[in-house]
């Protein structure tokens, strides 16, 4: 057993069974209905997340993780016989949970902690974190992981289209005026991070032509390298990813070609029809 363990939340959306045959720690975010907080990824689905917003009229907040969370997973992980933890969180622009399990570690004696905010989210967050886990197998200490992640910043990339203009506007990220021009002239906007936020990067006309261009940005990013990690992302569209899926095997047989989703917690900001398409070329 490795003697650095390697924590991250929720919104990494790695399955449970692929964190139980690595052996990464997760705290979960919530999602909020009115009075009642449901932890993702353990006490609501996905698909399940997408049924229960078609009947709710108030979009659903979301909420990070409670501080205790943090401090009971670090003391579990002493009590193991981990000498130290590698936490890797979605973006703190974002959310407050890198912020919590950092204040959490100071709380847990003779046990080191070292925090990773990735920047960013889902799928790419879920490349650090299993990045982190080879890296810890193979004997690397916690400031040789921390390093090779740090570097790996520029080569993570994520872009993604959200299906419905209403549902940025109800989360505060459009204006009306926005909304009106947006929904009259059909907008798909082409979002991604940047410094940890999430930005629009082009206003594109049709989700074909959006997805088009976002296929563009990937073929860029993998032009000539012999081998890549990509995943589609999507929020409850397991069809059309598992079309894209199929699309990318073809033209790039020596990727790693793989499908996730928006979760509850970064669904209730996107909202369903979501797609995006993140990749990472170590």
């Amino acid at each position: 057993m490795s003697k650095i363990a390697i924590v991250t939340d929720s919104t990494a959306y790695l399955s449970e069974s692929l964190r139980q045959e690595k052996n990464i720690k997760m705290v979960p975010l919530n999602v909020v209905f009115g009075d009642e907080a449901i932890q993702e990824e353990i006490d609501i689905t996905a698909s399940e997340f997408y049924n229960r917003m078609k009947t709710t009229e108030k979009l659903p907040t979301t909420s990070q993780p409670a501080i205790g969370l943090f401090v009971e997973l670090f003391e579990q992980l002493k009590r193991d016989g981990y000498e130290a933890a590698i936490c890797i969180t979605l973006s703190s622009d974002i959310s407050g949970t890198f912020q919590s399990a950092m204040s959490a570690a100071e709380m847990v004696e003779d046990f080191t902690v070292k925090g990773f905010d990735s920047k960013i989210s889902c799928s790419p967050q879920g490349y650090f974190v299993l990045e982190a886990v080879k890296l810890a197998n193979a004997g690397e200490n916690l400031e040789e992981i921390i390093a090779h992640l740090e570097i790996m910043r520029d080569k993570v990339h994520a872009y993604f289209m959200v299906d419905d203009l209403n549902h940025l506007h109800r989360g505060g990220r459009l204006n009306a005026a926005q909304l009106f021009v947006g929904s009259l002239l059909k907008i798909k906007p082409v979002l991604h991070f940047i410094d940890g936020k999430i930005q629009p990067f082009e206003k594109v006309r049709t989700e074909k032509k959006a997805l088009s261009r976002i296929y563009s940005l990937l073929d860029a990013g993998v032009a000539g390298e012999s081998a890549a990690q990509i995943t589609v992302i999507h929020s409850n569209r397991q069809s059309d990813a598992e079309n894209i899926v199929e699309e990318l095997k073809a033209k790039y047989p020596n990727a790693e070609v793989g499908i996730s989703y928006f979760g509850p917690v970064i669904g209730s900001h996107l909202g369903e029809g979501s797609l995006g398409i993140s990749w990472y070329v170590g």
